[in-house]
């Protein structure tokens, strides 16, 4: 996701306490809509999906990334709570905007899927506006993306943040395997995806590493699209305000060569990146 500042007077203390729950009533005030809990919009987003993107941020993820550039979005209540009315009205003031522009509106986070039903709720209404839509997620919490949800999403994009389930339970602190199973029933569905991938120099571009990540992928039949997204430090400052240790502070941010020696091992496997 964007950069963003996180919400004022917001307990941010401890990054793992976010939410791998399904969140179906979050707090007690009334509300219009289903209620939810969200980090920020962006209106004219460029890269999270097709065209020009509407982009609603939520908060909440059972992911720890050790280069997350947005670690006041872990926690479920660093947001603000809201209804999907309120997010709605924002989309409806854009809707003509991005429908012109060929874009739509992109779901993302934190991690989307910790707010199903919040999710569904914007993206039925985000389909009877006649808008393509996208979520962004890591997948680790597929199996909260029930049918319904899948169907009312016109694209996925999935991060796959490290291959080799050592160096994914080490990036993430999470296990690898609902991600790999996700991405396989998005293939089975025939639903678009688009791959992500983060490239951070000594954590997720060891070549056995990279291999396994062009492994998972390159029998999944609905990829549209395989993006290396270069390792950047401008996070680093939120997790140094939160009080966090940030262990990649030392970590250079990747030069041209490494990034290629990267997109090379994909290329081996038959897989074409941007």
């Amino acid at each position: 996701m964007r950069e963003e500042s996180p919400a004022d007077g917001a307990d941010l203390t401890h990054p793992r306490e976010s939410g791998g729950e399904v969140v179906s009533n979050p707090g007690t005030e009334a509300v219009s809509g289903t209620p939810g809990w969200i980090h920020s919009y962006e209106s004219a987003g460029m890269i999270d999906g097709p065209g020009i993107r509407f982009i609603v941020f939520l908060t909440g993820c059972p992911l720890s990334c050790a280069y997350c550039h947005n670690p006041d979005c872990m926690k479920l209540k660093t947001g603000r709570r809201v209804g999907s009315d309120e997010v709605m009205a924002e989309i409806r003031s854009a809707a003509n905007f991005i429908k012109r522009a060929g874009g739509g509106v992109t779901i993302s986070g934190g991690e989307p899927l910790v707010q199903p039903e919040f999710v569904r709720t914007i993206l039925r209404e985000c389909k009877d506006l006649g808008l393509h839509t996208a979520l962004d997620t890591s997948g680790y919490l597929g199996k909260h993306a029930d049918d319904e949800i899948l169907s009312l999403t016109d694209l996925i994009l999935l991060d796959i943040k490290s291959g080799l389930p050592e160096v994914y339970k080490d990036v993430t602190g999470v296990e690898l395997q609902p991600t790999i199973d996700f991405a396989r029933r998005l293939s089975d569905m025939g639903k678009p995806v688009w791959i992500r991938f983060v490239m951070v120099p000594g954590l997720t571009d060891g070549p056995d590493n990279v291999a396994a990540v062009a492994e998972i992928i390159k029998d999944i039949k609905t990829i549209q699209r395989v993006e290396i997204l270069p390792f950047h430090k401008m996070g680093e400052y939120k997790w140094e305000r939160l009080g966090l240790n940030y262990r990649l502070k030392d970590t250079a941010e990747p030069t041209p060569e490494q990034i290629q020696a990267v997109r090379d091992i994909f290329s081996a496997h038959g897989i074409a990146t941007l």
